[in-house]
């Protein structure tokens, strides 16, 4: 494969580096990662007899991969997309960790290449690293950490069939017995992460039963969506081996709160400076974090079907359970669709929070959008409507219409619908992308629109 030059470089400088990692630890497998346009975290594992052939060739893939809906292995009509093509799965040595919970295994994130040395359009990282470079052009760094929430899971035996579901406890949020029901598993995981470089910064039981919530540091977009990737794959797997199940899908039981994957960003200078606050008065946004807000809300519609990708996820995205259903914006209020927070200390406020996310998402896909959402609202020097400080529902239809605070979408039709109308996204994403990621959406909504939840929960509990 010919190497191209705005990534392979640096790549070859690794080269001699990475060799002598992998040769003097005792891995036998190296897990080349992706996540593609149905947002299943996927990989193969080359064999340390071959690793040389990676250094030159990547990893083969075939294209088709990146138009397969979740439902099953098979590309999807209008995708663009067939059995013809390959694509090369190139790792980012810079990703390179060992897996502290797979024995004698590492893994390396990995972009998606063409045969010529070009990256490919139906790249997820390549995609943020655009966005990433476009925030950059108008002098602005985008920052992000994630708060996940998951559900501690058991099979409970019966006689016949599959076992029923039951979760780890019966607590309710932020509940100390928790911490103690699960303080085996959960300190594993946390401590596998840590071995990671993935920095922690909160731990707590969440509102549903087996429910927990562990919130990830902020740091540059691309280090945060890698971490994305590898909380997911250590939650589950570290799950795996206390004999439960994890599950970051937004809704299993109809009767408990949903899982977000809540996503708090901040905007910087190039060389640093938080870009949030105003230098005007204390808790006030700036210009430029106003009309970032602004376009991310404008789009909102559209981003859903990256940010809440998944049929089921609007089991979890309904009114007055603090999950974003309306297109708003509100200072410490948890059931607009974003909130800003304030500091008990200057300078406040510093960042922002996006609730209308979950862990369907691809953290690359979803972060990209949300960039050129943002980016749009400064290009334009859109205007930030003004808060809403009560919970939407509990206003008239009438109160709503003359506050300008419309429900957002109530299924995955109509953020598609949106999605279609979005020329910013669209053109963002470029045409194989958009066509790829809009054809698995309807592939998917056409499968499960009409799906139970309990046969939703049979198929994606451990897809996601």
């Amino acid at each position: 494969m010919k190497r191209h030059p705005e990534v392979m470089e640096d790549n070859q400088e690794k080269e001699k580096e990475v060799k002598e990692l992998l040769s003097k630890s005792e891995t036998k497998i190296l897990r080349v990662t992706w996540c593609g346009t149905n947002n299943v975290i996927r990989a193969k594992g080359v064999h340390k007899d071959n690793m040389d052939a990676v250094f030159r060739n990547g990893v083969g893939l075939c294209t088709g991969v990146m138009a397969m809906p979740v439902m099953y292995d098979v590309v999807v009509e209008g995708s663009g997309i067939g059995p013809v093509g390959e694509l090369r799965l190139t790792p980012d040595w810079d990703t390179l960790r060992f897996l502290p919970y797979a024995r004698n295994n590492a893994g390396v994130m990995a972009d998606l290449f063409k045969h010529s040395g070009e990256p490919s359009e139906l790249c997820p990282r390549y995609f943020l690293r655009r966005m990433i470079a476009e925030a950059a052009n108008h002098e602005v760094m985008i920052k992000a950490g994630f708060e996940n929430e998951f559900n501690l899971l058991r099979r409970k035996q019966v006689e016949e069939g599959v076992g029923q579901l039951e979760p780890t406890d019966d607590t309710v949020y932020a509940m100390s017995f928790s911490m103690d029901k699960n303080l085996d598993v959960m300190m594993d995981i946390m401590d596998n992460l840590s071995k990671q470089s993935v920095k922690l910064e909160l731990w707590h039981a969440e509102a549903a039963n087996g429910q927990q919530e562990l919130a990830i540091r902020y740091s540059d977009v691309m280090t945060a969506a890698n971490q994305q990737i590898i909380v997911k794959e250590t939650v589950k797997a570290v799950a795996m081996k206390h004999g439960l199940i994890a599950s970051f899908m937004p809704k299993i039981f109809a009767d408990q709160a949903g899982n977000g994957n809540h996503v708090h960003l901040s905007i910087h200078s190039p060389h640093g400076k938080n870009l949030v606050p105003s230098e005007d008065g204390e808790n006030k946004l700036s210009t430029v974090a106003s009309q970032f807000i602004a376009g991310m809300l404008e789009h909102l519609p559209a981003l859903m079907a990256i940010t809440v990708p998944s049929t089921n996820s609007y089991h979890r995205v309904v009114p007055s359970t603090w999950s974003g259903a309306f297109q708003c914006w509100g200072v410490e209020n948890r059931e607009a669709a974003i909130r800003v927070t304030i500091n008990r200390h200057s300078p406040s406020p510093t960042h922002f929070e996006l609730k209308t996310i979950d862990g369907c998402a691809n953290p690359y896909l979803a972060l990209g959008t949300i960039i050129a959402a943002g980016l749009d609202g400064i290009k334009r020097g859109l205007q930030l409507p003004p808060p809403v400080n009560t919970d939407p529902m509990q206003l008239s239809e009438k109160e709503r219409s003359k506050l300008k605070v419309p429900r957002l979408p109530k299924n995955l039709k109509e953020s598609m619908e949106a999605f279609k109308k979005d020329e910013v996204l669209n053109e963002a994403l470029g045409p194989s992308m958009a066509k790829s990621v809009l054809s698995v959406r309807e592939a998917e909504w056409a499968a499960m629109k009409d799906m139970h939840l309990k046969d939703e929960v049979n198929l994606l509990l451990q897809r996601y």
